[in-house]
């Protein structure tokens, strides 16, 4: 589907060789009913029209296209509904055919398939990476909703890329670039590993031309090199399997192109050093005969320690099952054979589009629709979380790591996680309520911090409070699109929330310094006063406009002028009593109008790292742009620079009396240089009871003697700071212990 493919040339006759096309397509769909190849019919007649007089850059009718895009779909026996959108996939984004005409001609399921994989070429994006973004966003969802989606799109890419040769030079590194870096992830992903070799051979040719063909002579000397070597190997399996009776099919395989390129880049190898290059497939009529034949092996030839994998106990994540294990061949030359059953082929090379080709209950089968359904799902619900298209893309992009870890739950169940995941990442997956609720872990029975990596094996089982909320911090090391999305999410909200309600405060504190009691009502009589405000402030809705007053977007003291204004039209007058007495305190402290802050965990209130203000010191609050409100100290510098410029963006705040949690506060303390003085300077602030986040020696020393040390320490308030000053004040090594500000802040930076 890519619309630069094309060109409009002069007129010619092409039906003869569309009609030997179709002839091919039609030949291939007797798995069909008749019914079905009727359908598939009217949907060429329909597409071969819509496409009339249109070429390709190699100057074959453009309907060759669509025509070799549902052949790669009849190799996977998908359905009728499937190869119609197969034909018909690009006369929505060319053609001018509406969903709606698609609708009425064939249906409601090959409508939605159409649309599912048509650009969105026609909206207007501030840019084009934002435009890719959405259609890959859109086909994505189309593809969870329905999995015939990205098959029908991986055919399309797939032939686009096979006769790339015809497209200009200049587009050749976009394409092949997007090709690699998400189709191919997204074929291996479903399992359809034929695809996902080929998009990443046909990629890395037009990538990197010169060195795909260095290397595919240097394959096919090597080859030649080594042809009877393999024939030897071929007829020695050959021969002990048929003396333990056991009946084989035997293949050989050889690594891609691209992936002996990426492990020569990788691991720094020259060509010669690549020993794996060749391998052998074993295809055994059952289950058991796969072990069997693993010791009929071990038996032949001897075994590359560490080199065996056992993917049928523990499938991949993408039901691919099969028995990996090296040998040291004839000649010394290390080869890797895979065992595995006729049903576990079918999946390994067409993953979930195995449901189409064997419509039986075979268990590998099975596997694989379900962990591409898992997988889909897990689109829609990130989805839910997510409604910006370059951070869902985001999200995904994790998820297409090709290697993973396999991890057990208490009750052994299997999980699959991608490699790097951790203990987070684990616990989302488990569940949302569980992943939210996450206080701590234990693997393989010992307790470990949230950001554990896991590895194959472990045996996870998560620790869970009411109490416990998810952790912004949990953002910088977790490894999953769902637990990324699902946390950001929570953020969000809670953020969301929190500001709004600290904006209602603000305003109404602004609203009472003019002499009004309360807000509004939100009632019909004040409709109109509502509507004129939003307008004035170019909000959405009350909420929104509460929430930018929270975050610092929008100034109160400005919205309740205006209030004031639209209430005075009302005929609404202010409250001369609550006026006066409001004026009378807007200088004290304990204003009716201050914001209490406590220290608890709240999105919308923060405490300045230029000052480290403590319940006990003088406070004020500063209303940064979209940073919600700012603590400082009230003989901050920072704060002061920033009352000159910004003085309306200053309000009111107290303490709470009972603050809920410690603070972190930075000490210095000037020791005498001696012989195990930073041991009693610790003990003694752990004997004052605070708790010591962070030591570090001051860069200017105060001399050969003496030694300045900066403690960052957590305590209860500015008593509470005095009183380890004053334990450290009388330590003989201590000549000085107080408190200290960021050097920023003599700089003028807020911290």
């Amino acid at each position: 589907m890519l619309s630069a493919d094309k060109i409009l040339p002069p007129p010619t006759p092409a039906s003869n060789a569309a009609a030997a096309s179709f002839a091919l397509l039609e030949a291939k769909l007797d798995y069909l009913g008749a019914d079905g190849v009727e359908h598939v019919k009217r949907a060429y007649r329909f597409a071969d029209e819509a496409h009339l007089g249109v070429t390709r850059r190699s100057g074959e009718p453009y309907i060759t296209h669509p025509i070799a895009v549902a052949l790669q779909c009849t190799e996977w026996k998908l359905d009728s509904q499937a190869l119609m959108a197969a034909l018909l996939h690009d006369v929505m984004e060319d053609c001018g055919v509406t969903k709606v005409d698609l609708l009425e001609k064939f249906g409601p399921h090959v409508a939605d398939l159409v649309d599912g994989l048509t650009k969105l070429d026609k909206l207007s994006f501030d840019t084009q990476e934002e435009g890719q973004v959405e259609s890959f966003r859109k086909m994505l969802l189309a593809m969870a909703r329905d999995v015939r989606v990205i098959l029908v799109k991986l055919a399309d890419r797939t032939h686009n890329m096979r006769t790339m040769e015809a497209m200009p030079r200049t587009r050749w590194k976009a394409i092949s670039s997007e090709t690699l870096e998400i189709y191919a992830p997204i074929a291996h992903r479903l399992g359809l590993n034929q695809t996902y070799r080929e998009l990443q051979d046909l990629a890395f040719r037009y990538l990197r031309p010169w060195r795909y063909q260095i290397l595919e002579k240097a394959v096919l000397k090597a080859r030649s090199r080594r042809r009877d070597l393999l024939q030897k190997l071929q007829r020695d399996v050959e021969g002990a399997f048929k003396n333990a009776k056991l009946d084989i099919h035997i293949f050989g395989r050889e690594k891609t192109l691209f992936s002996i390129y990426q492990k020569m880049d990788q691991k720094h190898l020259s060509f010669a050093q690549v020993t794996d290059i060749y391998g052998m497939r074993i295809l055994v009529p059952n289950l058991v005969d796969c072990y069997t034949g693993l010791g009929i092996l071990h038996q032949l030839y001897k075994p590359v320690p560490g080199k065996f994998k056992d993917h049928i106990a523990i499938a991949k994540v993408n039901g691919y099952q099969s028995l990996h294990t090296t040998l040291v061949g004839p000649a010394g030359i290390n080869v890797e054979f895979q065992l595995r059953t006729e049903a576990m082929h079918v999946v390994a090379e067409s993953g979930v589009a195995a449901h189409w080709m064997y419509k039986d209950s075979d268990p590998s089968h099975e596997r694989a629709e379900r962990s591409g359904t898992q997988w889909l799902q897990s689109l829609l619900d990130i989805q839910d979380e997510t409604r910006d298209a370059a951070e869902f893309w985001d999200h995904v992009k994790v998820d297409l790591f090709p290697d993973a870890v396999y991890v057990f739950t208490p009750k052994s169940h299997i999980m699959a996680l991608p490699r790097g995941a951790t203990v987070v990442d684990f616990a989302y997956a488990v569940h949302t309520n569980v992943g939210e609720r996450t206080l701590g872990a234990n693997v393989n029975g010992q307790p470990v911090s949230l950001r554990s990596e896991l590895s194959n094996g472990d045996v996870v089982e998560i620790l869970t409070s009411t109490d416990t909320t998810p952790n912004p911090a949990w953002l910088g090391f977790v490894k999953t699109g769902r637990a990324r999305s699902k946390i950001r999410h929570y953020l969000k909200t809670r953020a969301q929330s929190e500001s709004q309600d600290l904006g209602e405060k603000l305003l109404l504190q602004s609203l009472r310094a003019e002499g009004f009691a309360q807000l509004p009502a939100t009632d019909t009589a004040h409709k109109t006063l509502w509507d004129k405000l939003l307008r004035f402030t170019g909000s959405k809705n009350l909420n929104e406009l509460l929430t930018d007053i929270g975050l610092g977007k929008r100034v109160a003291t400005i919205v309740a002028k205006r209030l004031v204004k639209l209430l005075a039209d009302l005929g609404e007058r202010p409250d001369p009593l609550l006026l006066s007495r409001e004026r009378f305190t807007a200088h004290e402290t304990l204003s009716q109008g201050s914001v209490v802050v406590d220290g608890s965990d709240n999105a919308s209130v923060q405490y300045a790292q230029c000052c480290h203000p403590l319940p006990g010191d003088a406070i004020l609050g500063y209303l940064g742009h979209g940073e919600g409100l700012v603590i400082h100290m009230e003989s901050c510098q920072v704060a002061q620079r920033l009352k000159t410029k910004d003085s309306e963006r200053f309000i009111s705040v107290e303490w709470s009396d009972e603050p809920v949690r410690s603070f972190e506060v930075s000490i210095v303390v000037t020791v005498l240089n001696g012989k195990g003085v930073l041991a009693s300077v610790a003990a003694a602030i752990t004997s004052a009871e605070a708790d010591i986040k962070l030591v570090s020696m001051v860069d200017e020393v105060s001399g050969k003697e003496a030694t300045d040390l900066r403690f960052l320490i957590a305590v209860q308030d500015a008593a509470h700071l005095q009183s380890v000053l004053g334990s450290l004040q009388r330590l003989p090594s201590v000549s000085k212990a107080s408190r200290a500000f960021s050097q920023r802040a003599s700089q003028g930076f807020a911290g």
